[in-house]
């Protein structure tokens, strides 16, 4: 029987407000923040009637892909055949469906504009990611709720264990416009995007790159406790810092890891509801503690009681056996 490869994060890209660099993440983003500019991050050309939510994701790719030594500015210093994409959105092109149906509504088909068309498909961000960089692996959206951005990791891993992809590029992102503050019915939204590169420590060690995390393993369930109750059966002992769902969805937001007693941490430093992108930022804020020397286990959870709870366990390199 093969061995199970044991899968590591070797790149994160933030793209979000107020934050230079993954570190931010754990600090806080500076205050007050700009909007991300994407074109100061990949230049014009090709953003032209790009959505908001692929524009992020193209950033987020960009700077990911560079941070695993993937690419340079010249382009890309692997086979990008073997290079897949998954991307957590649940609001990412919200709202140009909602104006291409008002514009069915009230006018006709021919009323819509060309230029929405291809940016009305669901996989638009991917798909979007997989052209610009090249990337010829597996392509995927999963748009499954708070819990999306965990889900996403667990499918990039299980693409690398099936031996579909060599890397898996994971983003995590969320605009902020008038429909999806509608839609989510808050003026608190986070409009960024997070991308962490995943793939086998074998194909990192070959390649010459640090792991900076190592992926424990996955559940998911529906609460909280018995998605940790999972995490614990792992085998890593009892974590040493704990990611926390932004909405739980039971009315009882918990202040202390169900079995541990571990004190919270949240996402709320980056200033609003990041939905879909939370489990990726979760995981970048985990690998920037590692990267600043702290040991692991971390448990990551995601999700709503009434949706089902992702959970994650997170290890730093220096831990994983």
């Amino acid at each position: 029987m093969n061995e199970i490869p044991q899968i590591v994060v070797t790149g994160v890209g933030p793209a979000l407000p107020g934050v230079a660099g993954v570190q931010d993440l754990v600090t806080g983003p500076s205050v007050p923040a700009e909007p991300v500019d994407p074109a100061a991050l990949l230049g014009k050309k090709g953003l032209k009637y790009k959505d908001r939510a692929t524009r992020l994701g193209l950033s987020a790719a960009s700077l990911g892909l560079q941070d695993a030594g993937l690419r340079n500015a010249e382009g890309p210093l692997v086979p990008p055949r073997g290079v897949g994409c998954v991307v957590a959105s649940n609001y990412g092109n919200a709202d140009t469906i909602c104006r291409v149906v008002t514009t069915i509504a009230e006018e006709t088909t021919r009323g819509t504009s060309p230029m929405d068309s291809p940016n009305a498909s669901s996989n638009i961000i991917a798909s979007e990611v997989a052209i610009r960089f090249g990337l010829q692996g597996p392509n995927m959206t999963v748009c499954n709720g708070d819990s999306s951005g965990l889900d996403a990791l667990h499918w990039a891993a299980s693409l690398l264990r099936s031996a579909r992809a060599d890397q898996v590029l994971v983003i995590g992102v969320e605009p902020d416009n008038e429909m999806v503050r509608r839609l989510v019915r808050t003026d608190r939204l986070v409009d960024g995007a997070v991308a962490l590169v995943l793939e086998s420590a074998t194909t990192a060690e070959e390649r010459g790159v640090k792991a900076r995390a190592v992926w424990g393993g996955y559940a998911r369930t529906g609460g909280v406790e018995r998605t940790a109750h999972r995490l614990d059966r792992f085998g890593a002992g009892s974590p040493a810092a704990w990611y926390a769902p932004e909405e739980p969805g039971d009315g009882t937001p918990r202040a202390e890891h169900p079995r541990s007693g571990l004190v919270r941490h949240d996402m709320s430093a980056v200033r609003g509801t990041l939905s879909a992108a939370l489990g990726t930022a979760q995981c970048a804020a985990a690998v920037a503690r590692f990267d600043a020397g702290e040991s692991g286990p971390v448990h990551l959870m995601a999700g709503r009681v009434d949706d089902g709870v992702a959970g994650a366990l997170l290890l730093a390199p220096g831990d994983a056996s």
